[in-house]
């Protein structure tokens, strides 16, 4: 650890044993204290002594009466998986008959420790938990690095595996006998009958025979969550999922395993390591099904995750010697040449094209168990135990971060190496009718023929803003980069270029806080919007010398001058969500101006908020200000129609050119008919107010669609709207292009039609080919609709209700 690192880990225990307002985490209230069998060290005696000292002549803290049964941390920590950055991931275990507002002042406290620490530069995680929470219906919900309901009895497993007792009571598990299974339980509570156990030196939390194959749909999908921040671990612990489902129902967990180890060696040793424990577990089951492609990507996962930095900094120190000795062993053991050595060591130097590779490899072995972990549920025709909000929260994640849609901007990266930056890069344009496809093409070199002839693009696209955004957001392009323009077929000229790149650095940075849970159970609203008129096309750039008339009644840019001619050639629009997806359009033509204004509203929930920036630039040679002024002025009108939540629609209509249009804004949409003339407009206006009102299947009765379901339209995504009645339930479906269906007073489980719904959407993409979409993430969202407080209507993530049965199932064992 580093310097910091080893003192909140020291400091931990004497920080939840006392509670006195001269220590980091002090909540006022009768917070739960004391950790049982609490004696500090030399170091922690140090600290106590000179905070007495600070509290002017305080004889000394008080011990509490401890409530606190022990602290245990898991995941890396002590193991060969750790390194000098690895988070701390500690579990606070309590009695479960503690009130829950002394439960909470607890959270407080170990939240303000949490900052504590990350101020000292140490990521520290404390999970409060429950001596009974591994014996109850899992009712966690998934929040920053709690799993939730997504993993129950795996979470424990993973614990057992790989926890070390950093103060308080010890664990029954480590010293039961390990062939126990269902037996456990009784075994246990008959040795705190008879008192060969003490209740004051022990804990229990609890065995299992076998993990329930329930759990392996929400493992995968957190596995693939924790893939986006750490996919070599990702890998390893997502192929683990896959071997234990291998196993089922016979599953050999791993803290079965080190559990035996524990208790018959001598002495610690790598055998105790769960790190080492999880490679050959992998390694054996890759082995058994002849993947040698995936077995080989889990060596390399494991190496480049354990031997971080070793070959730069540590040399031979005492410190990493252990390390460097075990891994040194394992590479003869895999014969890897030297080669392949020093290529993974230079990972710190790789560039776009190593990382590219790179993540299209983990990407695919990410998916590859998620596919197989899905094929498994149906298998067994088992229902989900994650609960529909956890999806909904788990799946979003992962859409942003892994679903390849048109327009959007794929981050590459995934911590993978340190600086993708580039000297130069060239943007091509091929006109059409040439041999390779027209469009464009980005290098990550200059133009001289030295340079670029038979390199390879890293992307094509067919427009430029794509690819400028793309180098942008995965750090290839920044301030010191050289651009190269070679244009065949449009408007853009080197300056505006560069200001293009100037203008996008400047408005959108390359990372922005992680979307929150609540934003990610709703739908997405556009968060900062960016629009680029002119980039490609200029209809000003051929004004060189030529004389403009215009007058007062001709100056809209978009009908300009005698000709009535619209300034506006192209739009390129690029915006950042609050799922923190980044996507780009590109129109042009005599109706882009329209058709991106309808896209971008498109976007827009009516019940959503309003973009938090909106920036226009234009890069026309002529007439900029007039143009990107007006276009401004119409994109925020535009807006405030569509955001309006007091009327049922609204007409806007705007001239281009010779054309007139008509924009209609109504709470599921917003469409655009062309107006040949009056007749026209009023027709198109009398046919708009005659179908308002959302098509409804039952037709005896005369429903309508709550107007909040209508305000939550929100295009590509499929919602599910339960609104309860006295006769069930009404259920209202609205669809990825906003048609609306309508089922009235419904009966049956709202938790098994939510489950149905699921399997389909998950196993939709079973048969597709690798190359294409790996996964269908977009799973749908539910809600219910609900009166508040106040009366006002009001909709909320469904959560589903839990069986009695599922309570019983999910602990025995």
């Amino acid at each position: 650890m580093s310097r910091h690192g080893q003192q909140v880990f020291q400091l931990l225990p004497v920080l939840l044993h006392y509670h006195h307002p001269l220590l980091p985490g002090f909540v006022p209230g009768k917070v739960p204290a004391g950790v049982c069998h609490f004696l500090p060290n030399r170091r922690q005696r140090e600290f106590i002594d000179e905070l007495c000292l600070a509290a002017n002549g305080c004889q000394g803290l008080h011990d509490e009466s401890p409530e606190i049964f022990g602290l245990y941390s898991m995941g890396s920590t002590s193991s060969v998986g750790q390194c000098r950055h690895s988070d701390l991931d500690v579990w606070v275990c309590y009695s479960h008959q503690l009130p829950a507002e002394r439960v909470e002042l607890l959270q407080q406290k170990c939240l303000l420790i949490s900052k504590w620490a990350e101020q000292r530069q140490v990521e520290l995680n404390l999970f409060l938990i429950p001596d009974n929470k591994f014996r109850t219906d899992n009712q966690q919900w998934v929040e920053g690095e709690s799993c939730g309901s997504a993993q129950h009895l795996l979470l424990l497993d993973e614990f057992y595996r790989s926890h070390l007792r950093i103060a308080g009571k010890k664990l029954v598990w480590m010293f039961a006998p390990g062939k126990l299974g269902p037996n456990y339980d009784k075994f246990v509570a008959e040795q705190f009958a008879n008192g060969t156990l003490n209740s004051d030196e022990w804990l229990d939390l609890g065995g299992f025979a076998r993990i329930p194959a329930e759990e392996y749909f929400g493992a995968a999908l957190w596995q693939l969550y924790k893939g986006i921040d750490s996919p070599y671990k990702a890998v390893l612990k997502t192929v683990l999922m896959e071997a234990y489902s291998h196993e089922y129902p016979d599953t050999q967990l791993l803290c079965r395993h080190l559990k035996g180890h524990f208790q018959t060696a001598e002495q610690l040793d790598e055998r105790q390591d769960h790190y080492m424990l999880m490679l050959k577990k992998v390694t054996d089951y890759l082995g058994s099904i002849g993947d040698s492609a995936r077995l080989d990507l889990v060596r390399r996962c494991f190496y480049l995750k354990v031997s971080e930095g070793l070959h730069l900094t540590h040399g031979d120190d005492e410190q990493y010697g252990w390390r460097q000795q075990l891994i040194n062993r394992l590479v003869a053991e895999w014969g890897w040449s030297a080669d392949k050595l020093a290529y993974l060591n230079n990972r710190a130097n790789w560039r776009v094209e190593e990382v590219k590779a790179a993540y299209g490899e983990l990407l695919d072995a990410l998916m590859h168990s998620y596919r197989n972990l899905i094929q498994f549920a149906r298998r067994n025709n088992i229902s989900e135990s994650i609960n529909p909000e956890d999806i909904g929260i788990l799946s979003r994640k992962l859409y942003a971060a892994f679903e390849n849609l048109p327009g959007k901007v794929r981050l590459i990266n995934l911590k993978i190496a340190p600086n993708l930056s580039e000297a130069d890069i060239s943007l091509v344009q091929v006109p059409e009718g040439k041999v390779n496809k027209a469009g464009w093409y980005l290098y990550k070199y200059g133009l001289s023929p030295g340079e670029i002839i038979g390199r390879s693009p890293l992307e094509y696209n067919t427009y430029i803003s794509k690819l400028v955004a793309w180098a942008h957001f995965n750090g290839l392009l920044v301030p010191a980069t050289r651009v190269h323009l070679f244009n065949q077929g449009s408007d853009v000229i080197h300056q505006h270029l560069r200001e293009f790149c100037r203008d996008l650095a400047q408005t959108f940075p390359v990372r922005c806080p992680a979307p929150t849970n609540l934003a990610l159970s709703r739908p997405c609203e556009v968060r900062n919007l960016g629009i680029f008129l002119n980039l490609e096309v200029d209809p000003t750039s051929c004004w060189q010398g030529k004389a403009i008339e215009f007058s007062a009644e001709t100056s809209d840019p978009f009908s300009f001058g005698q000709q009535l001619e619209n300034l506006v050639g192209s739009v390129d629009i690029l915006y950042r969500n609050s799922w923190d997806e980044i996507r780009t359009l590109h129109f042009s033509g005599p109706t882009a101006v329209v058709d991106a204004l309808t896209t971008i509203l498109g976007k827009m929930h009516q019940d959503a908020s309003g973009p938090e920036s909106l920036n226009v630039f234009c890069y026309s040679r002529h007439f900029r200000s007039l143009l990107r002024t007006r276009f401004e002025q119409l994109v925020k009108e535009s807006v405030k129609l569509r955001l309006a939540r007091q009327q049922d629609s609204a007409i806007k209509t705007l001239v281009l050119g010779r054309e007139k249009y008509g924009i209609f804004f109504e709470r599921r949409g917003v469409s655009v008919q062309k107006m040949e003339n009056a007749v026209d407009f009023y027709n198109q206006l009398s046919a708009q107010k005659q179908h308002r009102h959302a098509l409804r299947l039952d037709k005896t009765e005369d429903r309508t669609v709550p107007d909040i379901v209508d305000a939550y339209a929100s295009e590509g995504l499929m919602q599910f709207f339960f609104e309860d009645t006295q006769e069930g339930f009404n259920l209202y479906i609205l669809d990825e292009t906003n048609r609306i269906e309508v089922y009235p007073d419904v009966f049956g489980s709202k938790d098994e039609l939510v489950q149905s719904i699921n399997r389909f959407y998950t196993s939709n993409h079973e048969h597709q080919p690798p190359a294409g979409n790996f996964a269908n993430f977009n799973l749908p969202q539910y809600y219910e609709i609900v009166a508040g407080e106040d009366g006002q209507v009001q909709v909320l993530p469904y959560r589903s209700i839990k069986e009695d049965k599922d309570s019983t199932r999910a602990c025995t064992g």
